[in-house]
């Protein structure tokens, strides 16, 4: 029989017992897959003596000392699914400089300093492989890297955080507010206890940069991304969103093209936005996760599936182990990183979009003409525009935010433009005493101009 593939795993919470049920469990196909069989040779722990359940393993396999069997002679492979950036940064590098190839989940190390891993991988003719990183077991960093590697892509944009999905589709479903569904999702264990980095687009942002990374052949980083999270988005917006035949998601966007100068570059952002519930991403609901790609020759492409959870980035792990196990036996190794382009970054304020605006304003003549002279002043065309009184509440006082009599809600829906003109446009209005407060303020996405 061939010689077996030692393997280190580096981690074993929710996706490493995962990881390590699955070789178990799939063991003669692996073999079969691989061409010789998997076998762990360690697994590195911070609490060596946790209940991790009735694991298929040695118990003499498990240390707390990562670099130290990273280091070891008879280990081929290494598993990171630790996560962070330190020290998981110093082990992967350590095992890639010795020529042992790296399958990690780590999509916040990478989003941080992903050139340095790809710069030890190619130092030490190693393979980096990291399919986990974004949309757990959905297959789609790969279809970027390799099957649409003749392609030219134009533009990604995907919904990459179960987290804030869930929220958002429970929002829209039943009206409920934010602090409600985020209850709701805690509950049901979509968010943890700390959901800061979900709700306000932390994650998404890592994945943001990974995609964009492989899309458009440039290293990006997620200090390159633009960043808004949807702990300001309330049932009267997802309402506002319904009456324009819209939904409310947490996107990722990542798009080639001119700069201001005319200059071929990307521009990446993580923000919510309404779309409409005819676009393909609408539909996307629960803890699901979705990205749509656009090739010039390809054309529109989507991805579907679970983004996260131990199985599903089990999977997406193994996937990647056959592959790094099958190289590493045939003395090859797979695509190096493509950062070739080196396009520079698009700051946020020159993104094309469009902004829907609610604002509480004085009900009185002269204010329509006020407020769109705003927006004329800063070149920024609307194209809707709703108007409605607040009727009084009781006593006569008015119902609307403000709380005040003779005020009125005003809808505005702008054409495409400049970021920067359109947050110009919004702090001007700040400004009218003519407008009693801006309710909301969110771009639209997935529309003509």
């Amino acid at each position: 029989m061939t010689k077996p593939v030692r393997l280190a795993l580096l981690g074993c919470g929710t996706v490493g017992t995962e990881v390590v049920r699955l070789l178990h469990e799939q063991a003669a196909d692996l073999t079969a897959r691989v061409g010789a069989p998997l076998e762990l040779a360690g697994i590195a722990v911070r609490r060596p003596g946790r209940d991790r359940g009735p694991l298929p393993v040695d118990p003499s396999l498990f240390t707390t000392d990562a670099l130290g069997l990273v280091k070891r002679d008879d280990v081929d492979l290494v598993i990171e699914v630790v996560g962070g950036i330190e020290p998981a940064r110093s082990w992967l590098v350590e095992a890639m400089r010795a020529g042992k190839s790296v399958v990690t989940a780590n999509k916040a190390l990478l989003a941080e300093d992903g050139g340095t891993l790809h710069d030890a991988a190619a130092e030490g003719g190693a393979d980096l492989y990291y399919e986990a990183a974004v949309a757990g077991a959905i297959p789609l960093l790969r279809p970027l890297r390799e099957s649409l590697h003749g392609d030219t892509i134009t533009r990604v944009t995907g919904i990459v955080n179960g987290t804030t999905n869930f929220i958002l589709s429970a929002m829209d479903a039943t009206g409920a507010g934010f602090a409600e569904a985020l209850e709701e999702a805690t509950e049901l264990g979509y968010a943890e206890a700390d959901p800061t980095a979900d709700v306000e687009g932390f994650d998404a942002a890592a994945k943001a940069a990974i995609l964009a990374s492989l899309a458009f052949h440039t290293r990006v980083t997620a200090a390159d991304v633009h960043r808004e999270g949807i702990t300001e988005i309330t049932a009267a917006d997802m309402a506002s969103a319904k009456a324009m035949g819209c939904t409310i998601k947490l996107l990722c966007i990542a798009s080639r093209g001119p700069d201001s100068t005319g200059t071929d570059s990307i521009s990446v952002r993580v923000h919510p936005a309404m779309i409409p519930v005819s676009h393909p991403l609408a539909s996307v609901g629960d803890a699901f996760n979705a990205v749509f790609v656009e090739a010039k020759a390809a054309g529109q492409l989507m991805f579907y599936g679970r983004g996260a959870g131990g199985a599903p980035t089990a999977s997406a792990v193994l996937g990647d182990v056959v592959a790094a196990a099958r190289n590493h036996l045939a003395g090859v190794r797979a695509p190096s990183e493509s950062a070739y382009a080196a396009l520079p970054i698009r700051p946020m304020g020159e993104a094309i979009t469009r902004y829907h605006i609610s604002l509480d304003v004085a009900d009185r003549p002269g204010v329509l003409a006020a407020v769109a002279g705003v927006f004329a002043r800063h070149g920024v065309s609307i194209a809707t525009v709703r108007q409605a009184s607040v009727p009084p509440g009781p006593g006569g006082a008015a119902a609307g935010p403000a709380g005040r009599s003779g005020d009125a809600d005003l809808v505005i829906v702008t054409h495409a433009a400049p970021d920067a003109a359109l947050a110009a446009t919004v702090a001007e209005l700040r400004r009218l005493e003519i407008v009693r407060s801006i309710t909301s303020v969110l771009r639209v996405e997935g529309e003509g101009s």
